[in-house]
């Protein structure tokens, strides 16, 4: 607060910089052209749409275990990755006080656009979590198209996250919104006829260029397994 005619104060806040890169996807698959003429459905297409199911599902793990090394840095990476808000007293188990201690280790600024990501294991370990009355603590949404929510936020699923295990980081709370993506370029997909004429087959291949990065660390906390 100032008074009128007095001087701004100047602002402590520093900047850093964070490269994001490009790194190259690719996946290939050789078709006998027997199968193309003889196949009673359009195999290009199916193929063209069981790449794109590939290659989503090896962004989604590069997204949450990548080492930045020819590949995207994940959120889970222990430099450069979410901030450990809470460690579990347990190798294998979690309370929902612990849920709790890691809904408010998230800044309060964070927590309006936040989720919970865990793996399915994760998830049924805390379904099967009971009060004294022998009652689930939990009960997920049985509304078509709205997710499970825990402390009123949103609950989500990836079968990269790690299991309940020591030491491993097996939720994730916070606004994903701070992990930018980089798409370099469309994905692409080509059919190669000529390249393996000799031998009978047609190739296809499909790629694309992306990184991705947390660019702010405080905006997404992880609860680690007791080491």
């Amino acid at each position: 607060w100032i008074e009128e005619a007095a001087m701004y104060p100047e602002s402590d806040d520093t900047f850093g910089m964070i490269s994001i890169g490009a790194y190259k996807l690719a996946t290939m698959i050789k078709v006998s052209e027997e199968l193309l003429n003889d196949s009673v459905f359009n195999m290009p297409a199916y193929i063209s749409k069981e790449f794109a199911r590939r290659i989503g599902a090896a962004e989604e793990e590069a997204f949450f275990t990548g080492n930045g090394t020819g590949k995207p840095l994940g959120i889970l990476a222990a430099t450069g990755g979410a901030q450990t808000g809470v460690t579990a007293a347990s190798q294998t188990a979690v309370t929902f006080d612990e849920i709790i201690d890691l809904y408010y280790s998230l800044r309060a600024p964070y927590r309006q656009d936040a989720v919970f990501i865990m793996n399915d294991s994760t998830i049924k370990a805390l379904r099967k979590l009971k009060n004294g009355s022998g009652d689930y603590i939990w009960q997920p949404s049985v509304t078509i198209g709205t997710p499970d929510r825990v402390l009123n936020r949103p609950v989500y699923t990836s079968q990269f996250m790690p299991t309940l295990a020591a030491g491993a980081k097996t939720i994730l709370f916070g606004d994903l919104s701070y992990y930018w993506v980089a798409d370099r370029e469309g994905r692409q997909f080509k059919r190669l006829n000529e390249l393996y004429a000799a031998t009978g087959q047609v190739g296809f291949l499909a790629s694309e260029r992306v990184d991705g990065k947390l660019i702010l660390a405080e905006a997404v906390q992880v609860m680690a397994m007791k080491a």
